[in-house]
């Protein structure tokens, strides 16, 4: 296997219209995409992704409650996502989890109250957390760090400033670029680029959502992850190898793939 190869650390494969599962697989193979992490969203996602990881050796999966769906949080959700992740090592983290202010803030107290549950649980079964944050830094970062005792975290499709990836990188966490940062007006996420050290970042698609250049207005895939380390590898003034090396490593390293 190429030591390069590389990995997607998040993607809805399971939402993806226009291809079946053997062709989005066979493109991602032949793009040197070798391993993928489906996550699920809500509570009906969780058999269903937990049941690819078993389907396919490359692909493995993170359960856990998406912020938008906190109030279908309940025992039942919490012992099966126990249960299954105690049961199979495709289980490679709770996610994807967290705070989302963006669509429907009538229920923040909630969200926090779930989101401080699956931090428990990801402590309890030692596994690392993938983190959903949207315009709710502040609030993610201050539960992450009153509640996180033993897991890795990963900031997924990070969307904060420079100042605040940093913010994150001191208290050891990890984050995770996608197809925004090819956007030709997304300065932000170049500058983050920029700012986080190889050994610290991670890859994604967050398919099938924020196709990168050059397919936008596409459905996105886990192919498609090699421009997102293709740009990385631009702004950052190293090779794509280096980038695919490095990335690929810390994935492993976390997510025990």
């Amino acid at each position: 296997m190429n030591k390069t190869y590389l990995i997607d650390t998040h993607t809805h494969i399971n939402m993806i219209e226009g291809l079946p599962e053997t062709e989005i697989l066979k493109e991602a193979e032949a793009n040197n995409v070798k391993k993928i992490v489906v996550p699920a969203s809500c509570a009906g996602d969780i058999d269903k992704v937990y049941e690819l990881s078993q389907k396919y050796e490359n692909i493995y999966c993170y359960l856990g409650i998406h912020p938008s769906e906190a109030k279908d949080w309940n025992d039942v959700i919490e012992n099966k996502i126990k249960t299954l992740a105690q049961s199979s090592a495709k289980v490679a983290g709770i996610g994807e989890i967290g705070l989302d202010y963006y669509w429907d803030k009538s229920f923040v107290d909630l969200q926090k109250e779930v989101f401080i549950k699956q931090i428990e649980l990801a402590n309890e079964l030692n596994l690392p957390m993938n983190i959903h944050d949207r315009d709710a830094h502040k609030d993610t970062f201050d539960i992450l760090k009153a509640y996180n005792k033993n897991s890795k975290v990963i900031m997924h499709c990070f969307s904060g400033s420079p100042e605040f990836a940093v913010e994150c990188l001191k208290e050891g966490w990890y984050i995770a670029l996608g197809g925004v940062v090819t956007f030709k007006n997304a300065k932000k996420m170049k500058d983050v680029a920029e700012v986080v050290p190889l050994e610290r970042l991670l890859i994604e698609t967050d398919a099938p959502y924020l196709t990168p250049v050059p397919h936008r207005g596409e459905e996105n895939q886990p192919a498609y992850v090699k421009f997102v380390a293709e740009e990385i590898s631009r702004l950052k003034a190293v090779t794509f190898e280096e980038v695919a090396l490095a990335t690929t490593q810390n994935a492993q390293n976390i997510l025990g793939i």
